[in-house]
């Protein structure tokens, strides 16, 4: 954990707003329960529907009861409710999962489309983390590293939008229900790993750290703390 400007965050924090611990129940017990409604009700997308909604509702209780913001824990069971319907109206079981797919390849497009226009979205976050509003823009250097690191968030979902895209077209309701437990926490924390990795080496070894743009024109104040934004 580091301190910036009074504000305490860490890679936790980092991993959390970007859809980790935090949404890894949500990304985890209903598409299982749906998966085991399903089995052992013989494939009746009735059973596998009504048994996600039930635990996206437990797990929706569960979060509101620790303090979470219930308009993120609405997101999440309106999520499952959204792709049990889907289901429900196509007749197939793999639909559950097709929201998924087309969360993730907009997400894909715009991680994309955020780097290539110089306002990478991983810099974006950290900014808000560290109340460094767009400073980290003013430092060429900086936004140089989270341009580079922001293509990584941009192949995690590529990466899901492949595996769900071609589990999904090929009908299969298990393999698809593994890899959506599979690419939530443990991408989104490798993820984070490669970007705590790879933001240092991409910056010059003279450079302050991300913790510290390097704005120009701007005198960083006694004893190397950040410059107020």
């Amino acid at each position: 954990m580091v301190q910036a400007g009074g504000v305490s965050t860490s890679t936790d924090s980092l991993a959390d707003l970007l859809g980790g611990r935090r949404g890894a129940l949500d990304a985890t017990v209903p598409p299982v329960a749906f998966a085991l409604g399903w089995l052992l009700s013989g494939q009746v997308i009735g059973w596998g529907a009504g048994a996600a909604v039930v635990a996206a509702g437990a797990v929706a209780v569960w979060r509101t009861s620790r303090g979470e913001k219930v308009t993120a824990v609405l997101g999440g069971l309106a999520a499952v409710v959204v792709g049990a319907l889907v289901a429900l109206y196509t007749g197939r079981a793999e639909d559950f999962f097709l929201l998924q797919l087309l969360s993730n390849t907009a997400s894909a497009l715009a991680w994309a489309l955020s780097t290539l226009v110089r306002w990478p979205f991983l810099g974006i976050v950290v900014g808000l983390l560290l109340r460094q509003r767009t400073r980290w823009r003013k430092d060429p250097d900086l936004l140089r590293a989270y341009c580079r690191t922001s293509w990584v968030w941009t192949a995690t979902y590529v990466l899901r939008v492949v595996v769900f895209g071609l589990l999904w077209w090929s009908g299969q309701v298990v393999a698809l229900t593994v890899a959506r437990v599979a690419l939530s926490w443990p991408l989104v924390a490798l993820a984070v790993g490669i970007s705590a990795w790879l933001v240092p080496r991409s910056l010059p070894a003279d450079h302050p750290g991300f913790l510290h743009p390097r704005v120009p024109g701007e005198q960083r104040p006694e004893g190397g703390g950040p410059a107020a934004g």
